[in-house]
């Protein structure tokens, strides 16, 4: 069975009511804000994936503008490593929309852009942590651009790591157990676990549990959970931004989806 977009708008509003009636209950003021946002968002994201390539591409260009301005910021990156880097993740998103096959000669120009800047600046005390930031930037911000051709595999994608971080989120404090990582140390084993569960049980509900789709869930979505904890860490932040209500900033919520669509990538 293929998964459509407009096939995941009733589960998708399902969850929203469900979740709004769940966070009444609970009458904490920082999940009621968290549900605002969601209830927000996701009606936003859903009709772009439903304009197909062109609204995918538009959305993720925006949130690749949005996270390159917060990586920057965690990372105390210069204004121009900043623009360049978000010209070149942007250029990905577009070309995966335009000329996917040309996605990795400009994914490498992309990198010679970056590695320009400190190199004609002549930055010999900090361009190697600019150089090396930039392409991390590029590597793990880049993968957006798998989003394009993804259509209605990218939401469900985002759905189920989304369910996943929720579950391990609860499950983690109330079950207790060895921690995840000293990157991390409020995760638990217990929690990761959870939250896989629920995310495999969200892929069998919405008709797209390959193995392939698991692994990216189960393992790439807690991976990229610890690969923005060791970014934040190492910036001495605790979150990515304070714009968005009750959620800190836009990589808080993608971290879980880039690792995630990274693997998914890599196993297709």
């Amino acid at each position: 069975m293929t998964t459509t977009v407009a096939g995941l708008v009733p589960y998708l509003g399902g969850a929203l009511a469900a979740g709004g009636l769940a966070v009444v209950a609970t009458r904490r003021r920082e999940l009621m804000i968290r549900w605002c946002v969601w209830a927000l968002g996701v009606p936003l994201v859903t009709a772009a994936f439903w304009l197909g390539p062109a609204g995918i591409a538009v959305l993720a260009a925006v949130v690749a503008v949005v996270a390159v301005a917060e990586y920057g910021g965690l990372l105390r990156l210069a204004l121009v490593d900043r623009a360049v880097l978000g010209a070149a993740v942007v250029a990905l998103v577009l070309t995966a929309w335009l000329a996917p096959e040309e996605v990795l000669r400009v994914g490498a120009v992309g990198a010679l852009a970056i590695a320009g800047v400190p190199l004609l600046a002549g930055d010999a005390e900090h361009g190697l942590r600019r150089l090396g930031a930039g392409l991390l930037g590029l590597v793990w911000l880049g993968v957006l651009a798998g989003l394009v051709p993804s259509g209605a595999l990218g939401l469900v994608l985002f759905v189920a790591v989304s369910i996943a971080d929720i579950v391990a989120y609860a499950a983690g404090p109330r079950f207790g157990g060895p921690r995840l990582s000293p990157l991390s140390p409020a995760k638990r084993w217990s929690g990761t676990l959870a939250g896989a569960a629920a995310g495999l049980g969200t892929l069998a509900v919405l008709s797209s549990l390959t193995w392939q789709t698991a692994v990216a869930v189960a393992v790439g979505g807690p991976l990229g959970d610890l690969l923005e904890s060791m970014v934040k860490r190492g910036a001495g932040a605790k979150d990515a931004g304070r714009w968005l209500a009750g959620s800190g900033g836009l990589l808080d919520r993608i971290d879980s989806l880039l690792m995630a669509l990274a693997v998914l990538l890599v196993l297709s």
